[in-house]
């Protein structure tokens, strides 16, 4: 990380200890604690899944490599309803027992777990597609929401980020956090206009040494454009994001209808060919500004010069 660089500041990023305001976010499968002590070093909150460890044990074992090598902020991401909950509570538990200092919460209700987190001064946000899920993540107690736009990679709403970052904002009391099609400097100075106080940045940090992707899922990132990204829930019956050239029946016949894209997706999963979220890729309409692979704390840097000249040219600025 270049130190020549100015610190970039939110009232929410301030509070969290980060010198820019940025997540690396959360990715299932791929995201791994490499990222979390990079991006930590960084400056930035560097964030995965705890399913992204096989068993508890492996996650405990994460944390304490986490804990050896950084004193920075990060966050653990738990999917309330996809987490067995056995395993939901042992994790949380180990996000506690380690001073875990956010939690990022999804598919589910957060209420019980924002409790417990703010008993031991733990920061709790919570991801949703609309103001009607933000307003009851709120109410449950989410310190941030984090408000997920049209283009994001993995599951995603389909309002713009222009409407829903500002939309957001308007009417919740709590800060916005924004997620979508986020991939430059530049779109991190526009989500800070538009009132968000972090970007939240998933599909740019694919395409990072440390990332735990595939070599061909990095150069997919690097190498597509927003024509390369469908909106489909023929893979996981939810409205996600993916590369399409992944995804069964649509490789080669990119017109095929939902349909018979649900029959592709599910004979290559029962025959053994795909896995959902393994072999079909998920990335956001990012992957257009995602140029090239580097380390976390590179990239960052290039954030913030990106951010820094996007500021200063900015027609009447200096009004």
């Amino acid at each position: 990380m270049t130190t020549s660089l100015p610190t970039i500041q939110t009232a929410l990023s301030k509070k969290l200890g980060l010198r820019f305001p940025v997540v690396c976010a959360p990715m299932f499968l791929i995201s791994n604690k490499e990222m979390i002590v990079a991006a930590a070093e960084a400056g930035i909150l560097g964030s995965m899944p705890s399913l992204n460890l096989r068993t508890h044990a492996q996650f405990r074992e994460a944390l304490d490599f986490i804990r050896a090598r950084t004193d920075r902020p990060f966050a653990i991401n738990l999917t309330i309803r996809l987490t067995e909950p056995e395993r939901l509570e042992q994790d949380f538990e180990a996000c506690l027992d380690a001073r875990v200092p956010v939690i990022i919460t999804s598919y589910g209700n957060p209420t019980e777990l924002a409790r417990r987190a703010h008993e031991k001064g733990v920061t709790v946000f919570h991801d949703v597609i609309n103001l009607k899920h933000a307003l009851k993540a709120q109410e449950a107690g989410a310190d941030g929401i984090i408000g997920v736009a049209a283009g994001a990679g993995g599951h995603a709403g389909s309002t713009s980020p222009f409407v829903l970052y500002p939309y957001l904002r308007e009417h919740l009391k709590v800060p916005v956090i924004a997620a979508g099609c986020i991939a430059t400097g530049r779109q991190v100075a526009a989500a800070l206009t538009l009132g968000a106080e972090l970007a939240y940045m998933g599909t740019r940090f694919i395409a990072s040494t440390e990332c735990g992707a595939e070599p061909r899922y990095k150069a997919l990132t690097v190498n597509s454009n927003p024509e390369a990204i469908v909106y489909t829930d023929a893979v996981s019956g939810v409205h996600a994001n993916f590369l399409r050239e992944t995804i069964p029946g649509l490789e080669d016949a990119p017109g095929a209808d939902k349909a018979a894209v649900q029959a592709a997706v599910q004979k290559a999963i029962e025959g053994g060919a795909s896995k959902r979220w393994r072999d079909i890729w998920s990335a956001g309409q990012g992957v257009a500004l995602a140029k090239e692979i580097k380390p976390i704390g590179e990239i960052v840097d290039d954030l913030i010069r990106e951010y820094v000249d996007t500021v200063r040219g900015i027609p009447g600025a200096g009004l």
